[in-house]
C-alpha cells in the first residue's frame, strides 16, 4: 500500500481534527506529503504537528493553510496558491463538514445554510478551484458523504440535504472526469467520536439518539483505515464497518424494510414521551 502514496501530495479539507487529521497521519505514514486545510490557525498548527510525527522519511513536507471551504473565494484564492507553491493534488480529499441535529422546525435558516456551505458548497468550491490543475497529470478526489447521505434519518434534515448532494454531485463528477484521469470516489463514515459528533450530541433529539444506539461508534482512525484501503482497491463507495456496510445493502434492496425500522424506533420514543405527558415534538 506505501507504494500507492509514497511521495504523492494530498491536500486534505477539514485536515485538523476528526477524520480528516487521522487521514493526513495514516498518509504521511505511507510516504505522502500532506497539505491541511481548516478555518482555525491553532488547530492546523498543533494537526501539522502530529502529521509530522507520522512521516517515514525527512523528505517529506507537511504544511496547512486556512480557509473557510463556504467562500468560494476564499477558496479560489488559497487553493490557487497552494498549487502554485506546492502543485496540484495526487489526491483531494473533501473532509470539512458540520450538522446541526434538531427537529426540523427547531433548525433555522442560518443553520441550514451554514451545514449547506460547509459540507455541499465546500465540496463544490474546493473541487471546482482544483480540477483545472488536477487534469495536468490525473488524480483522486474523494469526497466524504455520510451514511446519512443514503439514509433519511430522523433529526438531519440540514445534514442529510447536503450529504445526499455529495454522492449525487460525486456520481455525476465521475463521469465527467474519468476521461481525464481522475478518478472520483465517496466516503460514507457511520457514527464517529469525533470532536464535531460530541457537539451534535447537545441538540440532537431523543429519536435520532435510539436510532442509532445499537450502533458501533466507530474511531477516526478505523474510518481512515478502511478509507485508504477502499482507494487501494478503487472503490466508488466506500463504507466503513459492518454496520455501515449492512445498511448500504438494506438500503438498497430492502427500503421498506429499512424505513420501518426507524420508524419503529422514533414511535418508541414517542409513545414513551406520550406516557410521561411530555409534549411530543413536531
Amino acid at each position: 500500500m506505501a507504494k500507492e502514496f509514497k511521495g504523492k501530495t494530498a491536500y486534505i479539507t477539514g485536515g485538523s481534527s476528526g477524520i480528516g487529521l487521522a487521514t493526513a497521519k495514516q498518509l504521511a505514514a505511507l510516504g505522502a506529503n500532506v497539505l491541511v486545510f481548516a478555518r482555525n490557525r491553532e488547530r492546523l498548527e498543533a494537526a501539522v504537528a502530529a502529521i509530522q510525527g507520522s512521516r517515514i522519511s525527512e523528505e517529506q513536507w507537511v504544511a496547512s493553510r486556512q480557509v473557510d471551504v463556504g467562500d468560494n473565494e476564499d477558496v479560489r484564492q488559497v487553493m490557487a496558491e497552494a498549487v502554485e507553491r506546492f502543485g496540484p493534488p495526487d489526491l483531494l480529499i473533501n473532509c470539512a463538514g458540520k450538522a446541526y441535529p434538531h427537529y426540523f422546525e427547531e433548525i433555522d435558516y442560518e443553520h441550514f445554510d451554514d451545514t449547506m456551505k460547509t459540507n455541499l458548497y465546500g465540496v463544490w468550491n474546493t473541487t471546482s478551484a482544483l480540477v483545472p490543475a488536477m487534469k495536468r497529470k490525473g488524480g483522486t478526489i474523494v469526497n466524504v458523504s455520510s451514511i446519512a447521505g443514503f439514509i433519511g434519518v430522523f433529526g438531519y434534515t440540514a445534514y442529510c440535504a447536503s450529504k445526499f448532494g455529495i454522492i449525487g454531485f460525486s456520481e455525476a463528477l465521475r463521469s465527467e472526469l474519468r476521461s481525464h484521469g481522475i478518478k472520483v470516489a465517496v466516503l460514507c463514515p457511520p457514527d464517529t467520536d469525533t470532536p464535531g459528533f460530541a457537539t451534535e450530541n447537545i441538540t440532537k433529539p431523543e429519536e435520532t439518539k435510539e436510532a442509532s444506539k445499537g450502533a458501533k461508534l466507530m474511531t477516526p482512525e478505523e474510518v481512515a483505515k478502511e478509507l485508504i484501503a477502499g482507494l487501494q482497491k478503487d472503490r466508488f463507495m466506500i463504507i466503513p464497518g459492518f454496520d455501515g456496510k449492512l445498511n448500504w445493502r438494506l438500503k438498497r434492496f430492502f427500503p421498506g424494510l429499512v424505513d420501518a425500522v426507524l420508524q419503529a424506533q422514533v414511535d418508541k420514543v414517542q409513545r414513551r414521551r406520550q406516557a410521561a405527558g411530555t409534549e411530543v415534538k413536531p
